[in-house]
């Protein structure tokens, strides 16, 4: 589903470890946001840790901390990958 880059959608596709997710348009999304999706068991074991790094950001690729945000764009690619238990 790809848009005009018209910025009148009220969603934005992006890709959590290569599955399209049709989300909100707002600011910014969450480290849990983007782990839930990833890992919808998240929230009943938020002990254990990821490792979130992003691509095709605002200017640059990163990586989201724990309790992070970052603001989001349409097409944002997101690699979440399980670290283990803090």
């Amino acid at each position: 589903m790809s848009g005009n880059g018209n910025g009148k959608d009220k969603t934005v596709e992006i890709i959590v470890d290569g599955t399209p997710y049709e989300v909100p348009k707002k600011d910014d999304i969450s480290y849990a946001e983007v782990v839930t999706l990833a890992d919808p068991q998240y929230p009943q074991h938020p002990e254990v840790n990821y490792t979130v790094t992003y691509e095709r950001g605002h200017g640059k690729d990163g990586i989201l901390p724990p309790g992070g945000s970052v603001k989001i764009k349409d097409g944002m690619v997101f690699h979440v990958d399980r670290t283990g238990q803090s």
